[in-house]
């Protein structure tokens, strides 16, 4: 069986048992502030477990794209090393909320493995729960019971917490579970040790190929347990695993999911694929054809690389892959983007974003891998500086602060520092090396790191949003949690209707006051957590019970939804001028200005963004009345024109603003009609990554500050210049400046011309060298011209020049060409330049110094007497 009707197969047997089939879920995650990424099939389905939203059915099935490369779920270090660990894996899974569990679970799977896929029954084994009496579990009974009927007793294998209790985090919904795992060696194999002694023990040819997890409980912030108010059943198996498993192949990356890929790295590199473990060209390989898989469905969804956050895991997973190819396959230039259209004829036909999104994943791919390319030729001068520097001092272990900071400054990657390093005879400190990356870790953990406790709810209230239609809003808090962090104590509160608007789209969360006759808190910030609208108040309410008046900051309110509204009115101008492949690939939307990322491959001319201000403009003036379509079925809204984004995960019922021909699904907040927007007025255009152009501009408020600054500014302009006729006064002073550049430029030449007959005479012998140190007030550039034109006439001489041309301390020193090979300029500056507190460089016959302290030359005069 191919990958695809393996896949195909699992959808269809789960059809047959009434399982609605839902489409994965975007692999970046953007409206969940406690994951980056889809790493469970469960994700997507958190709500459901939670109690916040309902299931659109009680029985569902997918396949569901997952990345596990941080936090708890961290697999990058082990990917291409061994033949099973990937970061980018889809999990085949089905889902019961509140209908079937463990008896029908353990059933389907059972059924689905032996009868329809045929896996022998003798190669599996099953594990379930053995209780915990720290938790007071039991032993899970049930699972036991269920499997007995179907394998025998000797292969039901008893589990501990840390394999058999599946748990989504530190708190949530969790349960026991029952893991599948099958043994794929030979008889041979077999017959010599039994799969029992295997089970999870990291053996690569037997492995955990599906689990069941039976949802029963939450668990709370403070540790304990409670029971949910329904059971649910979440299971997840690894496609990747499966499929290994029906092609007899003892790799995943064996099996058709990954032979195109490295064939097509065959064909690029040269370098053959052999499949062995240990071959560092074999790890790179696999570690490429992961990593592109990774990448691509990430950039696709709508996630760029950049230097934090999400972007920062995707541009790392990159670098990895770019890293070593260029080690272990000698892959001096960009060629992982090339490997795009092979994974496109692969899996596009069941995920369509890469069919969409191709061109886009190609261009960043090429873009990131060239810059990273630039990185690392770069950073080899650097390591090499570094090692003749380390070796001119005797030293054997190259100095730990430089190293680091060549992984951590400019990206260079610390083995291969290594590598050079040991082809030279040096050693890192390694000690030194992991203890600068972990307190770089936990100063970072420190800057993020919160401690949140358990909700306490108060009366039982339904919890609606109310903003979309006030501003204020009389309220109760339903439910409070504090939360710690580095800024001190504060406390979430959810409340009965809310008028502030949660984080969202592009959009920043509402501010404003929490108040009643007696007490008032500042809203600093409102989120979304699991369908939960969350506002942050600096303090608990004596009377959390009472009544409330929630005020949402009516001014940044107003502002927002201006920038909100224009992002549309600009999104469909940028299609009508650029062409219908322009897609909105990331916003911020706030009170002071907005910013649009698009796709579109070229700068914008001038003529194209004036085009653009004109027709939003004109859409503002035309005063269009907001047309909004509250939960409205999704097709309905496809089938208005509504614009679908991808990467963005759409309910069955959407939320459709228009504004004239503008249409797009959104939930954030907008104006009533065009005209409150007020101005658009574009401030920049600038390339936020390949294939990606971003626009900031302003609206409201703003853009009549903007136009008020100018106003401002001209007026002050023509009372300086005393004209009304600013730009004609404004060349005329540049042409005035221009002249005087050319006098004082001559002036300088013929002073430098004056100084050049003195400075001849003022070099002292030292034994069979000339020296000349010398002070001047004189300019850098003349400086430079003298220094060249001495070094040249004056043989075996050294000149060393300290100026405190306006007020800057500069240090400039000149070796003949004969003393070249005895003194090097470059090592006189840096020793110079430390009384300076400055630094620079050059080559050995010439280098200059700049600093920042002045009185420091004198010091730097005596010691350059003294060389």
């Amino acid at each position: 069986m191919t990958s695809q009707e393996i896949r195909q197969k699992f959808l269809d047997y789960f059809k047959s048992k009434d399982h609605l089939i839902v489409p994965s879920a975007p692999i970046v995650l953007k409206d969940d502030p406690t994951l980056m990424f889809s790493n469970s099939g469960m994700t997507q389905f958190k709500d459901f477990f939670l109690g916040y939203k309902t299931p659109t059915a009680p029985r569902i099935a997918d396949t569901q794209k997952c990345l596990r490369v941080s936090g708890k779920h961290n697999d990058l270090d082990d990917v291409g090393r061994d033949t099973y660990h990937h970061t980018m894996f889809e999990m085949l899974g089905n889902w019961s909320f509140g209908d079937y569990f463990k008896k029908d679970a353990i059933a389907f799977a059972w059924e689905l493995l032996t009868e329809v896929y045929g896996i022998p029954k003798e190669n599996l084994y099953v594990t379930i729960f053995e209780g915990d009496a720290s938790e007071n579990l039991d032993r899970d009974q049930d699972a036991y019971d269920y499997w007995k009927s179907v394998i025998s007793e000797d292969r039901i294998i008893n589990g501990n917490k840390k394999d058999n209790f599946w748990e989504m985090g530190a708190s949530g919904p969790c349960g026991p579970c029952s893991e599948i795992h099958i043994d794929l060696r030979t008889p041979e194999e077999k017959a010599k040790v039994s799969g029992l002694e295997l089970v999870n023990n990291d053996h690569p040819q037997v492995v955990e190929v599906w689990n069941l997890v039976f949802m029963e409980f939450n668990r709370k912030a403070d540790g304990s347990l409670e029971k949910l108010p329904a059971q649910h059943v979440d299971t997840g198996m690894g496609f990747e695993r499966l499929c290994m498993t029906l092609q007899g192949k003892s790799s995943n990356y064996d099996t058709d999911v990954f032979t195109p890929l490295i064939a097509k790295v065959e064909e690029l590199s040269g370098k053959k694929y052999t499949g062995i473990l240990e071959d560092e060209k074999d790890i790179a390989i696999r570690v490429v054809v992961d990593h592109i898989r990774a990448v691509s469905f990430a950039i696709a969804d709508g996630q760029l690389p950049s230097n934090g956050g999400a972007g920062y895991v995707i541009r790392r997973i990159l670098r990895r892959g770019i890293s070593y190819s260029y080690r272990f396959l000698d892959m001096k230039e960009a060629f992982l983007y090339k490997l795009v259209a092979v994974l496109q004829e692969q899996m596009g036909a069941f995920f369509p974003e890469l069919e969409k999104q191709g061109k886009l994943v190609s261009e960043v791919i090429k873009s990131e891998e060239e810059s990273f390319l630039r990185t690392i030729e770069t950073g080899l001068i650097r390591v090499e500086k570094l090692i003749q520097q380390t070796i001119s001092e005797g030293k054997k272990v190259l100095p730990t602060q430089e190293v680091f900071e060549l992984y951590d400054t400019y990206g260079f990657p610390d083995d291969l520092t290594r590598i050079i390093a040991e082809e030279k005879g040096l050693t890192i400190d390694e000690e030194g090396f992991k203890l600068a990356l972990s307190e770089q870790k936990q100063r970072s953990k420190a800057d993020s790191a919160q401690k949140v406790y358990d909700w306490v709810t108060l009366e039982e209230r339904e919890e609606n949003f109310v903003g979309y239609d006030q501003i204020e809003a009389e309220t109760y808090i339903t439910r409070y949690r504090k939360v710690e962090n580095k800024d001190g104590e504060f406390y979430q509160v959810v409340l009965s209707n809310s008028p502030f608007y949660p984080e969202g789209g592009g959009q920043i969360g509402d501010k404003g006051v929490l108040e009643n006759a007696t007490e008032s808190f500042e809203v600093l910030e409102t989120k979304k957590e699991n369908g939960l609208i969350i506002s942050l108040i600096n303090g608990l309410p004596k009377d959390a019970g009472a009544v409330f008046y929630a005020k949402v900051n009516a001014n940044e309110r107003k502002n927002s939804q201006a920038n909100h509204s224009v992002t549309h009115l600009l999104h469909e101008a940028l299609r009508e001028v650029l062409g219908t492949h322009v897609e909105q690939k990331g916003s911020y939307v706030g009170p002071d200005y907005l910013r649009f990322d698009f796709s579109h491959f070229n700068k914008m001319t001038d003529e194209e963004l004036a085009l653009i201000e004109e027709k939003v403009n004109a859409k503002i003036k035309e005063n269009i009345a907001l047309q909004e379509f509250r939960n409205i079925p999704i097709q309905e809204a496809i089938d208005k024109g509504a614009m679908a984004l991808f990467g963005e995960k759409y309910g069955d019922s959407v939320r459709m603003i228009q504004f004239g021909s503008s249409k797009e699904l959104c939930g954030g907040t907008h104006v009533k009609s065009t005209s409150e927007i007020g101005h658009f007025k574009i401030n920049s255009e600038s390339s936020a990554a390949a294939g990606i152009r971003r626009i900031e501009a302003i609206s409201g408020d703003k853009s009549e500050e903007y136009f008020k600054g100018l106003e401002k500014q001209i007026t002050e302009l023509s009372q300086l210049l005393k004209s009304k006729d600013v730009v004609r006064s404004i060349e005329k002073l540049i042409e005035e400046n221009t002249s005087l550049k050319s006098e004082v430029e001559a002036f300088k030449k013929e002073k430098a011309k004056g100084e050049i007959g003195d400075w001849k005479g003022a070099y002292e012998q030292k034994g069979d060298k000339l020296l000349l140190v010398k002070k001047t007030s004189l300019d850098a550039g003349s400086v430079k011209d003298i220094v060249f034109q001495l070094k040249k006439e004056i043989p075996t001489s050294i000149t060393i020049i300290l100026s405190d041309a306006d007020g800057k301390p500069m240090i400039t020193v000149g070796v003949s060409d004969d003393l070249a090979g005895i003194y090097q300029a470059g090592a006189l500056i840096k020793e110079l330049a430390k009384e300076i507190q400055g630094g620079g460089g050059g080559n050995p016959g010439f280098a200059t110094a700049g600093g920042k302290n002045l009185d420091g030359l004198e010091n730097a005069y005596q010691k350059a007497l003294n060389i």
